[in-house]
């Protein structure tokens, strides 16, 4: 729906207080823009065309979906949809777009930074120099380990190439087993992943949030695992059952884990994955590298120029599975400000 002014509305929901996102002007000059927080976004979407979630892990849209019938095209400055989606705009025509691509290599690096921690014990000699204590250790190496990456999307491949670098033996898993891969060699079925767990020096999480993988990593996989085995989530923090991961940490069932995402965030303080043997915890952190806001602005603009050109959106999201498969087949055509 054309605004008063003949132009396409963009409504933009940014956090209660924070800025909006650089490097509109482009769309400002040809859209009419309404930013607002999730207390203004009834308002802002009555007769908008799209949105643009620059509050990414807002959840705000579901409680306004009755006064969002004129939207046409939702973007989600994320990788991951699960704080959008829901049934009601799963079965819609309104058409969602991501974030795809802005994350892989920086998350893949931090894989990688977290495995070399792990095996070089960097962590635990940062505690020894607080307490100035000398005390010489063997680590263990790198080249000749294995590591099992549960999400076989961009950003599980990115992470294969980038541990296959540094001569590690690499496996994925996802929703389809299959004997050759490009990047991982070989993948094995996720919803069987208690029986190939055991093979890896390092599991890590890097698949989205659905329902096959919500609480993927439970006490069956983890019972599976190497006792010296080291798990990585950044993921979602609900593909782990977070009590049973505390058990088996506690237990000694595997020998440690690097956190980046957890069920509930921020960790509250009192909770025992901050004291749990062998933890490392971080603030959901492993994408965000200096400009990633910029970034994520731009990828919007540029979607939106091509939105408003009429042509084809890219990354958009397969409501049903829950991410931008990776040959995305389109349904039907894509929205335009020609359609309004």
């Amino acid at each position: 729906m054309a605004g008063s002014d003949g132009k396409p509305i963009i409504a933009v929901l940014c956090a209660a207080g924070g800025p909006p996102p650089p490097h509109m002007r482009v769309v400002e000059e040809r859209a009419t823009v309404r930013y607002c927080d999730a207390d203004g976004l009834a308002a802002a979407v009555a007769d908008a065309d799209a949105l643009f979630l620059w509050d990414f892990f807002s959840s705000a849209v579901r409680q306004i979906w009755d006064h969002a019938g004129s939207l046409r095209w939702i973007h989600v400055a994320a990788a991951g949809v699960d704080k959008l989606l829901f049934d009601e705009l799963n079965d819609s025509d309104v058409i969602v777009t991501n974030a795809r691509g802005v994350f892989d290599r920086p998350i893949a690096e931090f894989v990688l930074g977290s495995v070399l921690a792990f095996a070089k014990d960097l962590h635990r000699s940062h505690d020894l120099q607080l307490a100035r204590t000398w005390k010489h250790r063997e680590t263990l190496p790198v080249a000749g380990t294995t590591a099992l990456i549960v999400g076989t999307g961009a950003i599980g491949r990115e992470t294969a190439r980038l541990l296959r670098a540094v001569g590690m033996d690499v496996r994925g898993a996802g929703r389809t087993a299959r004997a050759v891969d490009p990047d991982f060699g070989t993948v094995v079925a996720s919803g069987e992943l208690a029986a190939h767990v055991g093979w890896a020096d390092h599991v890590i999480m890097v698949a989205p949030l659905t329902e096959a993988t919500r609480g993927l990593i439970d006490a069956t996989v983890l019972a599976a695992m190497k006792p010296t085995a080291h798990l990585i989530n950044v993921g979602r923090g609900p593909c782990v059952v977070e009590d049973d991961l505390v058990a088996a940490l506690a237990g000694g069932q595997i020998a440690g884990a690097s956190l980046d995402v957890f069920a509930t965030e921020p960790l509250p303080r009192d909770h025992p994955l901050w004291s749990a043997p062998g933890v490392v915890v971080s603030a959901h952190m492993s994408g965000d590298t200096v400009g990633w806001l910029d970034t994520l602005a731009r990828q919007f603009t540029d979607n939106a120029v091509r939105w408003l050109d009429g042509e084809e959106l890219v990354n958009v999201v397969d409501k049903r599975l829950g991410f931008v498969p990776a040959h995305p087949q389109q349904s039907r055509p894509q929205p335009s400000p020609a359609d309004a």
